[in-house]
C-alpha cells in the first residue's frame, strides 16, 4: 500500500504546486523512486480517462473516505498497469467495484470508436510519439554479474535473445518479449517500449540498472582507467555514478556530489544496492569545492552532467517545465558555465565529460564555446564515437565533435555530451582532433562503437 499512497501523495503536491514531479517524488521518502515516478507518470497520462471512469462509475460517491488523488492510482493499475499490488482494505475496495469500472471503460471505447486502451488518449492527451518508441534499456550492472548470465536468466523468464543488433531501425522493431545486444554500448540490453521490469529479481538485486542509452554515453566516453580519481560533480540519483564504478571495476576513488540532502539519500541507497564501493558522497554544492584541497591532487576525470531545462526528455508529464523561457534558459546556462569553468580548475583533471539532458543550444554548444573561450588553448574538444550518427549543432567551429542523441535519429532521450581533454604547450594539435572511441585511454574490455563485445568469463555471482 506504501507505493499507493506515496503515489497519491505525489499527486496531491502537484495539484497544490508544491513542486515539480521529480521532486516531489525524490522528496517523497520513498525507497524505490522509479517505480513511483512510472506510477505516476502513467497515471497522469491517463488522468482524462481515469477522471471519465470514476465519474461514470460514481466511485468517489459510493466510497466517500476514498481520496480523488488515491483512487486515480488505484484505477490506473487495476485497469491500464500490471494488477493491484498493495494489500488491505483499498485492494478490496477497487476490486469491489472492478466490474463496474470496467463496465465503464468498455462504454468509454465504444463512445471513442476505439478498441485500444491506448486509443482513448488521443482525444485529449496524446500519447507522445516520441515517447512511445523509445526503447526500454537495461545496463548490465558488471559489478555484480556479466551479460552472458543476464541474458541467460531472461531467456528462463520466457524472453527471445535476438543477438546483437545491427542497427537502429532493428531496435525500433523490436516486440512482445524479444530483446537485443545494443549496437552501440556493450553492455547495454535493448526491450520493447513499455517493458515494466521495476518488480525483476536483477532490478530489485542491483544486477540491472534501468537507464537510458544516452544517459549510459557520459560515463561510457569520459572511460576512466581502473585506480582512477573521478568527480561525479552533480551526481543524484546516481546512475552515472554506478556507471563509473562499473567501468572503473571498484578500483579507484570517486567524490560524489550533491546538494540536495534527499537525493544524496536517495543516491546512497541506489549505489548500495549496485554494489558500489569506493565512492565518496558529499551533501555539497560542487560550487563550493576547492580544486586545490589535496584531497583532490589526484582527480584526472570529472563527469558534469548539471542541472538543465530536461527538454529532451521525452516521457515529460504534467508538473514539469515544458518549454523553458528566455529568461529562465539564460539562467541556467550561467549556471552551467560557471560550474564548467569551475571543474576545469582541478590541477590534475586531464578529461571531462560535459552532459545534458536538454536540446537546446544555449545550454549546450554555447556553454562550451563561451568556456573554451575563456580558457585559452588550456583545453580542447575532442571527436569521440566517430559512427555516432547525432553531432553537434553548428554553433563554433568544432562543434561537430560533441555528440547529441533524440527519438528520431538514435531512438533515446534528447541528450548532448561533449568531451574535453587537456592540451599540453607543444603537443600536436590535429586540426579535427579526432580521438574515436577506440582510442580512449582506458584499458578496460571496450570494443570499438559497432564491433562485438569481447567474451567475459562468467562471474562467481550468477541470477539464479
Amino acid at each position: 500500500m506504501a507505493l499507493y499512497s506515496a503515489a497519491a501523495a505525489v499527486l496531491a503536491g502537484l495539484e497544490s504546486g508544491q513542486g515539480g514531479l521529480k521532486s516531489l517524488v525524490y522528496n517523497s521518502g520513498f525507497p524505490h523512486v522509479r517505480q513511483l515516478y512510472a506510477l505516476v507518470s502513467e497515471t497522469l497520462r491517463y488522468a482524462p480517462v481515469l477522471e471519465k471512469l470514476l465519474d461514470g462509475a460514481a466511485l468517489l460517491q459510493a466510497e466517500k473516505k476514498l481520496q480523488p488523488q488515491l483512487a486515480k492510482v488505484l484505477v490506473y493499475d487495476l485497469l491500464f498497469g500490471k494488477g493491484l499490488k498493495c494489500g488491505g482494505r483499498w485492494k478490496a475496495l477497487a476490486r469491489r467495484h472492478r466490474a463496474r469500472l470496467e463496465a465503464e471503460l468498455a462504454r468509454l471505447k465504444v463512445r471513442h470508436k476505439v478498441s485500444r486502451n491506448e486509443d482513448l488518449l488521443a482525444p485529449e492527451q496524446p500519447a507522445s510519439a516520441a515517447a512511445s518508441q523509445v526503447p526500454r534499456y537495461v545496463r548490465v550492472n558488471t559489478l555484480k554479474t556479466c551479460v552472458d548470465d543476464v541474458i541467460d536468466f531472461f531467456k528462463r523468464q520466457g524472453y527471445s535473445y535476438l543477438g546483437k543488433a545491427a542497427s537502429v531501425e532493428e531496435l525500433r522493431a523490436l516486440s512482445g518479449k524479444k530483446f537485443l545486444l545494443d549496437l552501440h554500448l556493450p553492455e547495454l540490453l535493448v526491450f520493447p517500449p513499455q517493458t515494466d521490469l521495476h518488480d525483476n529479481l536483477l532490478y530489485t538485486s542491483g544486477h540491472i540498472i534501468l537507464q537510458d542509452k544516452a544517459s549510459c554515453l557520459p560515463a561510457f566516453l569520459l572511460s576512466p582507467a581502473a585506480g582512477s580519481h573521478v568527480i561525479d560533480a552533480c551526481a543524484a540519483p546516481g546512475n552515472k555514478t554506478s556507471h563509473l564504478a562499473a567501468i572503473l571495476k571498484n578500483k579507484g576513488q570517486i567524490f560524489a556530489f550533491d546538494v540536495d540532502p534527499k537525493r544524496v539519500a536517495t543516491m546512497n541507497t541506489l549505489l548500495a544496492r549496485a554494489g558500489v564501493t569506493g565512492c565518496q558522497l558529499a551533501q555539497q554544492d560542487f560550487l563550493t569545492v576547492d580544486p586545490g584541497d589535496p584531497k583532490y591532487s589526484r582527480v584526472t576525470h570529472i563527469l558534469l552532467d548539471p542541472s538543465c531545462s530536461g527538454s529532451g526528455m521525452v516521457t515529460r508529464v504534467p508538473g514539469e517545465e515544458l518549454a523553458p523561457s528566455t529568461e529562465r534558459l539564460q539562467a541556467l546556462a550561467g549556471f552551467q558555465r560557471r560550474v564548467l569553468s569551475h571543474a576545469l580548475n582541478f590541477p590534475a583533471l586531464q578529461r571531462l565529460v560535459y552532459s545534458t539532458c536538454s536540446v537546446h543550444r544555449e545550454e549546450n554548444e554555447d556553454v562550451v564555446q563561451a568556456v573554451l573561450q575563456e580558457r585559452g588553448s588550456a583545453f580542447r574538444l575532442v571527436t569521440t564515437f566517430p559512427s555516432w550518427p547525432c553531432r553537434g549543432l553548428a554553433a563554433f567551429p568544432g562543434a561537430e565533435s560533441c555528440l547529441r542523441a533524440s527519438p528520431a535519429e538514435t531512438l533515446t532521450h534528447g541528450f548532448f555530451v561533449a568531451v574535453l581533454e587537456r592540451f599540453e604547450e607543444g603537443a600536436d594539435a590535429p586540426s579535427s582532433l579526432p580521438v574515436a572511441a577506440e582510442e580512449n585511454p582506458q584499458p578496460r574490455e571496450q570494443t570499438e562503437p559497432g564491433a562485438a563485445p569481447k567474451k567475459r568469463k562468467r562471474k562467481k555471482q550468477r541470477v539464479k
